[in-house]
């Protein structure tokens, strides 16, 4: 019996238990019935709101679409107006132009009949003339052509030598005046820069680090620089010797920051080098751009212009050739004006004048060849690349430099010896002059067969005239290259020396 009511109350707990989950299941399903539901309704919702704003969008595109097409429409009447118009006056000007046309041939026409009639009574008037005059046509024009070119060549010997007094008497007299009054107007410094730079240290002891450990550190510091230390008993003062300007400067910069610091050793020397190298390359830009920028000179490529700027290191005779460069630029302005020459064309040539020696100590060639080269390179005016190759035409005794034809190389040449001629312009004692020539000559004549030697040029070239009886040609030709070593290994000098060797036989008869 108690089995009975345990199986009663199993089947009545399990027929419980099944209703009350089927109540829950139910309960869930209709729950996210109602979630579905709702979620379909709000996408229904969204659906429509979309729609209507796509409908609105449309509607905007739509009226924009018909107001851009009006707009069109409109711009396509106005130039049909205007195109109609347009042909209008163009068959008006034609119109014009057809009765122009016949106008014309009307009256030219006329003229020739005019012309013809002309022909006819001056023919008649001839005939009458020769009749009167028995003369011919052609003898009468001759007789009257000689005596018209005998009065006018009286006339003209006349005129020719007034204006020719005239001219003698007032040319010199005007050139002094527009040489003078340039020379007024410009102000130049008196310079005098020589190959060697002295540089001040702050004790004796500071040669010894110089010199270094066995000499190292002044060996380093001269193979990178280029130069020469000279250190002697003069108390605190060393001296840089070079012939390079611009390394011996930028090597009196290394120094100086070396001293500064007080570290000198190899590395140390090749840090300060650089900096001291790029230093002096700004400042030769600089000194370039304000020489143009001082002359007005505005169509010179960046290149050029720092070429200009390397002449601030560069000097002649101890006048230095930028400055010197820059007040010719500045005179040949004023005499170009008076002359009525161009200004830009003179001004340019002038500053540009000696831009071979810019390159001169690292080029072989002539200042006035390096020069030319340069200036053609940068496709300057023919004008410009004459006053380069003109501006020695004058000293040049190779033959090869041409000689001024363009008004702004003439200004050009005379500017460059005013400007060097001018008192305190240039320095070289007498001494050291004198000194060069006879080191040169005296090279010259220690050979074997030289009769007589000439320096001249300044020392810049030297003759050699041998006796044609001892040197034959060849031996000439080895005769000038032996002269040559002798000078490279003997002597120290800027630039360059030409050495001629002449060799000349005469040979004279006479016939009786």
């Amino acid at each position: 019996m108690f089995i009975i009511y345990i199986v009663v109350g199993l089947v009545v707990g399990a027929l419980a238990g099944y209703l009350f989950r089927q109540s829950v299941v139910s309960k869930k399903i209709g729950t996210a019935e109602s979630k579905a539901e709702k979620i379909l309704e709000d996408a229904k919702n969204r659906e429509k709101e979309l729609l209507l704003e796509a409908k609105t969008r449309s509607l905007e595109i739509i009226d924009q679409a018909k107001k851009q097409e009006s707009d069109f429409r409109n711009q396509i009447v106005r130039f049909e107006e205007r195109i109609d118009r347009r042909e209008k006056e163009l068959d008006q000007k034609s119109g014009t132009l057809d009765r122009q046309k016949a106008d014309l041939e009307a009256k030219g026409e006329q003229i020739k009949q005019i012309q013809e009639e002309i022909k006819e009574m001056k023919t008649r008037q001839l005939a009458n003339l020769e009749k009167i005059a028995g003369m011919t046509r052609e003898q009468a024009s001759q007789v009257l052509l000689d005596n018209a070119e005998k009065s006018v060549k009286e006339e003209m010997v006349g005129l020719y030598k007034k204006l020719m007094n005239e001219t003698h008497e007032n040319a010199e007299r005007d050139g002094r005046n527009i040489v003078a009054q340039a020379i007024e107007r410009v102000a130049s410094e008196v310079t005098a820069e020589v190959t060697t730079t002295t540089v001040q240290i702050p004790s004796e002891e500071m040669k010894g680090r110089i010199i270094g450990k066995e000499g190292r550190n002044i060996r380093a510091f001269e193979q990178m620089m280029g130069v020469e230390i000279l250190i002697d008993d003069s108390p605190d003062t060393v001296v840089i010797s070079g012939f390079n300007s611009i390394r011996r400067h930028i090597a009196k910069l290394t120094l100086e920051k070396l001293l500064a610091d007080g570290r000198i050793h190899p590395a140390r020397i090749e840090e300060a080098y650089e900096k001291s190298k790029a230093e002096i390359n700004e400042q030769i830009k600089q000194a370039g751009e304000q020489a143009v920028y001082e002359l007005g000179i505005t169509s010179f490529p960046p290149k050029l212009v720092h070429l200009i700027g390397r002449l601030l290191f560069r000097t002649s005779y101890g006048q230095n050739i930028l400055r010197h460069s820059v007040e010719m630029a500045k005179i040949g302005a004023l005499m170009a004006e008076e002359l009525g020459a161009d200004v830009q064309i003179t001004k340019q040539g002038a500053l540009l004048h000696d831009i071979g020696k810019a390159l001169d100590q690292d080029l072989e060639g002539t200042h006035v060849e390096i020069g030319k080269k340069i200036a053609e390179k940068f496709n300057l005016d023919k004008r410009v690349v004459e006053a380069i190759s003109s501006h020695h035409a004058d000293t040049d005794v190779t033959g090869k430099t041409q000689a001024a034809v363009s008004v702004e190389a003439i200004i050009v040449d005379a500017c460059d010896n005013i400007s060097g001629a001018r008192p305190g312009a240039r320095k070289d004692s007498l001494e050291n002059y004198i000194k060069r020539l006879t080191d040169l000559e005296n090279i010259a004549n220690s050979f074997e067969g030289v009769e007589k030697t000439y320096a001249i040029m300044g020392g810049r070239e030297i003759r050699v005239f041998v006796k044609p009886e001892k040197l034959d040609d060849l031996a000439c030709q080895k005769l000038a290259r032996e002269i040559a070593n002798r000078l490279e290994n003997e002597l120290k000098f800027p630039g360059e020396i030409k050495v001629h060797v002449i060799r000349e036989t005469r040979v004279i008869e006479y016939a009786r």
